[in-house]
């Protein structure tokens, strides 16, 4: 009998091309690592403000690097990523807060749909150059990812309640607890079943790509794409160092 799958949680906002690109590669192997994936919405400008951090693009040497990396990294994990022509509109301007409220509902409400809606909005800001902050915009999405318009018109009125705009923000707060920084593309929390309560849970915020070792038999290197199952299909020959790179940014 094998064992348990561990837990591991998640953080993401889809304004973030290095979190699209983790995430779909969390999503292909997860079943192959024995992971249990948890996706938990967060605000990146939320992280951004609490952690007095500013964004990448910025900061003129950081976003000719950011540019370069996330091309080469899409490239090499087969996720289509092309940057909005409006780059400072679209993510500084514009931000996600409409987004990622309308997936902290669907959390809720829909959570076998989170995985397949999330994707398509960052298909929309990060392949398409598509607008992800008007109702219909994040409708088109929500349809897109197999969701009747009924269901998503529900969903995108509970993002003005009380209860949907406290839990993002008790879920970037978390996302700022367990990291106390950020450089913001990830936060992984990992839950090890058979330890203590103490000793259970590990965050792993840029930290060296060695620790990430520690994640049970993950070392053993990636499987052929087309074996895993779900998520974008990628190239058979990347190497599980780019997984680590992904994690560590």
């Amino acid at each position: 009998m094998g064992s348990a799958p561990r837990t591991l949680e998640f953080f993401y906002d889809v304004l973030s091309p290095y979190s699209w690109l983790s995430f779909e590669i969390l999503c292909r192997y997860k079943n192959i690592w024995n992971v249990h994936l948890q996706l938990r919405p967060s605000l990146i400008a939320g992280i951004m403000k609490d952690s007095g951090n500013k964004p990448p693009a910025l900061l003129p040497r950081k976003a000719k690097y950011l540019t370069n990396d996330i091309r080469l990294l899409g490239q090499q994990v087969q996720v289509p990523i092309n940057f909005p022509k409006d780059f400072f509109s679209v993510i500084l301007e514009k931000g996600s807060l409409s987004a990622m409220r309308f997936l902290t509902a669907m959390k809720s409400e829909h959570p076998e749909m989170l995985e397949k809606a999330s994707r398509e909005l960052w298909m929309r800001v990060w392949s398409r150059d598509e607008d992800i902050t008007e109702p219909q915009s994040i409708l088109a999405a929500a349809e897109k990812a197999g969701m009747s318009i009924e269901q998503a018109r529900r969903i995108l009125e509970k993002t003005s309640t009380p209860q949907v705009k406290n839990q993002l923000k008790e879920t970037t707060e978390a996302a700022c607890k367990y990291g106390e920084r950020s450089g913001w593309a990830l936060c992984l929390q990992l839950w090890n079943p058979g330890f203590e309560d103490a000793q259970r849970k590990q965050s792993h915020w840029g930290e060296p790509a060695d620790h990430l070792l520690t994640m049970g038999h993950w070392s053993s290197g990636l499987p052929s794409p087309g074996d895993a199952g779900q998520g974008l299909c990628g190239a058979s020959s990347m190497l599980f160092s780019w997984l680590l790179f992904l994690l560590c940014l």
